[in-house]
């Protein structure tokens, strides 16, 4: 079920944060009032295409920061295997120099509550609880306002990696909305000319009637 429109889903978990420091009870709550949030998941620590994605989001870092926007991304591995990660050499496979915080999943509940989990417990025919499909998480991504609320999603399988410039695009379409009260049409790019709609559709665009 799509979170667009709906208010994020809560979670108190560990993190490693700042490159290497371990955080317990870390919540995208902090960021309420505060900042925008671009919260993403990835299957797993030590793989191939993951690193791709989490350095660049570093790369691009300075970018979503100078728009009041948090980088947070979200696997099912331990903060101990974010940690090891995170303090391997990027020539060997690792994301050394990510300095935005990883949060640990390992009970898989967040990518459950938000839709991302490649699979389902259940229970098999002798009544034992049995994991069915792959216990890792898509490819999700989600743009959350300031408000906690949930504005944009893309899910990708695993083997298809994300467009971070995509990312910045649709926050940018996202900080124009809210700041203009214009509507921003195919292939929006900051500067290009955005539409103006009745006031109905505004106050839905801007969420005035989501729940927060």
């Amino acid at each position: 079920m799509a979170l667009v429109g709906k208010k994020a889903p809560h979670f108190n978990t560990d993190a490693v944060i700042n490159g290497g420091e371990f955080a317990e009870d870390f919540s995208l709550h902090q960021y309420i009032g505060k900042k925008y949030v671009i919260f993403f998941f990835y299957p797993l620590d030590f793989t191939f295409v993951c690193p791709t994605e989490l350095i660049a989001f570093q790369n691009k870092l300075a970018e979503f920061e100078k728009r009041d926007c948090a980088v947070v991304a979200c696997s099912v591995d331990s903060k101990f295997s974010h940690a090891a990660w995170l303090n391997t050499p990027q020539n060997q496979g690792g994301i050394q120099g990510i300095t935005y915080p990883v949060v640990s999943d390992l009970s898989k509940s967040i990518s459950e509550n938000y839709g991302v989990l490649a699979g389902h417990y259940d229970y098999n025919e002798e009544g034992m609880m049995t994991f069915y499909g792959i216990p890792q998480a898509y490819r999700g991504l989600f743009l959350i306002n300031k408000e906690g609320i949930v504005r944009h999603e893309v899910i990708n399988d695993m083997p298809l990696g994300r467009s971070i410039d995509e990312a910045l695009r649709i926050l940018d379409a996202l900080r124009h909305v809210e700041e203009y009260g214009e509507v921003c049409p195919a292939n929006w790019e900051e500067g290009d000319e955005a539409m103006v709609e009745t006031h109905e559709s505004v106050s839905h665009y801007l969420g005035k009637n989501a729940t927060v």
